[in-house]
């Protein structure tokens, strides 16, 4: 650097001696020496070098570069390894080998990536920092299936600080941060789960955290119920002992509240998807951010004039759509729920049923939790370089397998992205397979999974320190004073101040003054979906009844019998 800003410095002093157009006979010598070496260095940069070359071209550029396994390195793993994990044995630095990972060797970029969750996850560290001297799951041994996560190592490893002993697997094929799992397990953690499993994988996992010798999990954090499920199928002595269950998504509540009406649920269980903390932030805000991250990485669109079905209007609906709309794009909605249905005639969507516009879309996002919501007749009726996607948990709903028959070719584009071929040269972009869009393709907000974790991680501490007769064996809600306080570990990160109640203001509105500030029946702006048992129904038609005048009670009998 010192003989060039030298040299600099002499040509510009030269310049001011110079008279435009005529070269100075000192420097003009100089300035072709520059300009004959720097066109050498150029054409021996462009070199197109050897394989072994480019290889340590790479690794000599920048040490940094190979340093960083972020969530796109995950996302784009170009590993030349592709031996299964399961035909591998690998020993972490303690020497124990209870777990099956890609490559327990990128543990250290791992921790990075952990460590870079928690500065955005600073309640769920609180938590851990308050709770961890009572240690307020010592003996409890669970086992979880989410989507494993920087921002899941967090809540696990807050877990394991509280005293419980944790054993993971994957609930989702392609949303696995190789390098966070091999992170985990480094510490000690069971981890059975890597990107792109098959589905023979994804069963396997689950039995290998369920079925150790020697260790018998007594609460289960899962994630669309199929830990649950399989436990329940397989091990039914074993699910009979487990103290609690906690699930997070639709559907996983859903088969939770089918085992219950069934009379076979025989745990209690806690529905985290329907409470305020999870229904509201997870679901709506996470959404409406991540929707726009995992389109543009797998397939780079512009959405300003672009046509969008959104099937379901839920929270996760809402928030697909608010994000789209501000983006430019012209979004329709389906529904089912007229409820929901008015909801979003009433925020500006035109509310069809798929058919009428299924010609005419340029992209179909299903976020309803249900099946079949796109069929092969509907995929066959789709426009050239359509794209198609599933921003629900299951795979369910987009009929995916119809798609794989012998006229249609199926083309790798690139991770995660395939293009259907019909026969008439007609492409369809089908992302993740129909699997979950944001968490297999992209990444999620870090601060709005750090509410959806401290929920679950409250949930678990609840039900297993209830005292027996507390919670029997049925679904329960999370108590809205703990959805409170999930909500206040949360506004430091925003220098929030919440507003105090006077003893006369409390008492004017019958509250405490501590809270909880809302009855379990408000709803915060969206529609409950919480199924109700018998005696739920009996109720509330008795309270209706007695309001209804008695002319209009034979049209309440036809709703409740619809």
């Amino acid at each position: 650097p010192c003989h060039k800003t030298t040299f600099w410095l002499k040509c510009i002093r030269e310049r001011n001696s110079i008279k435009w157009g005529r070269p100075h006979s000192k420097l003009y010598p100089l300035l072709h020496l520059q300009q004959i070496q720097f066109v050498e260095d150029k054409q021996e940069f462009s070199r197109f070098p050897t394989k072994a070359g480019r290889r340590s071209l790479s690794r000599s550029i920048s040490q940094s570069s190979t340093d960083s396994y972020s969530s796109a390195a995950s996302y784009t793993d170009s590993s030349d390894d592709e031996t299964s994990p399961r035909d591998k044995t690998q020993l972490n630095s303690k020497g124990t080998s209870d777990f099956c990972v890609k490559n327990i060797k990128q543990a250290e970029f791992g921790r990075r990536e952990i460590e870079i969750a928690e500065q955005d996850m600073s309640a769920l560290i609180s938590l851990r920092k308050r709770a961890q001297g009572e240690k307020p799951l010592a003996g409890a041994k669970i086992v979880g299936c989410t989507h494993i996560t920087a921002q899941t190592a967090v809540l696990i490893e807050t877990l394991v600080a509280l005293g419980a002993q944790c054993r993971w697997t994957a609930c989702n094929i392609y949303s696995t941060q190789n390098e966070v799992a091999a992170a985990l397990s480094e510490i000690g953690v069971a981890v059975f789960a890597w990107k792109g499993e098959s589905e023979d994988d994804f069963w396997w996992c689950i039995d290998k955290c369920v079925n150790m010798e020697g260790w018998q999990p007594n609460m289960i954090l899962d994630d669309g119920g199929d830990l649950t499920h399989w436990v329940y199928k397989k091990y039914p002595n074993v699910f009979k002992k487990i103290r609690g269950i906690v699930e997070e998504s639709v559907t996983g509540v859903h088969r939770l509240y089918q085992l219950s009406k069934a009379g076979k649920l025989c745990v209690p269980a806690m529905n985290v998807n329907d409470s305020v903390t999870k229904q509201k932030f997870d679901n709506l805000y996470c959404c409406r951010e991540s929707i726009l991250d995992g389109l543009k990485r797998t397939t780079d669109v512009m959405f300003g004039g672009k046509q969008v079905v959104v099937c379901g209007y839920g929270e996760v609906g809402k928030g697909c759509t608010a994000a789209l709309k501000a983006m430019g794009s012209i979004v329709y909605v389906t529904e089912i729920d007229p409820i929901c249905a008015l909801q979003a005639c009433m925020d500006g969507f035109r509310v069809v049923k798929l058919n009428e516009v299924i010609r005419q879309v340029d992209v179909i996002i299903t976020c309803t939790g249900n099946k079949n919501v796109v069929t092969r007749d509907q995929l066959d009726r789709m426009k050239n370089g359509s794209i198609v996607c599933n921003m629900g948990h299951s795979n369910t709903e987009i009929d995916v397998a119809s798609l794989r028959t012998p006229e249609l070719t199926w083309e790798r584009v690139r991770s995660q992205v395939d293009h259907v071929i019909w026969p008439d040269g007609k492409r369809v972009i089908l992302l993740a397979e129909g699997r979950l869009l944001n968490l297999s393709c992209s990444t999620v907000p870090t601060f709005v999974l750090s509410i959806t974790a401290t929920t679950q991680a409250l949930a678990l501490i609840e039900l297993y320190n209830a005292p027996e007769g507390r919670y029997k064996q049925d679904v329960y809600l999370l108590p809205k004073k703990m959805d409170e306080y999930v909500a206040s570990l949360h506004l430091p990160t925003f220098d929030a101040h919440l507003t105090e109640l006077s003893d006369e203001q409390a008492k004017y509105l019958g509250l405490n003054k501590n809270g909880p500030f809302k009855p379990n029946y408000y709803r915060y702006n969206h529609p409950s979906k919480i199924p109700l048992n018998d005696t739920q129904i009996s109720d509330l038609c008795t309270i209706y009844l007695q309001w209804i005048p008695t002319s209009t009670t034979y049209m309440f009998s036809l709703v409740q019998s619809s």
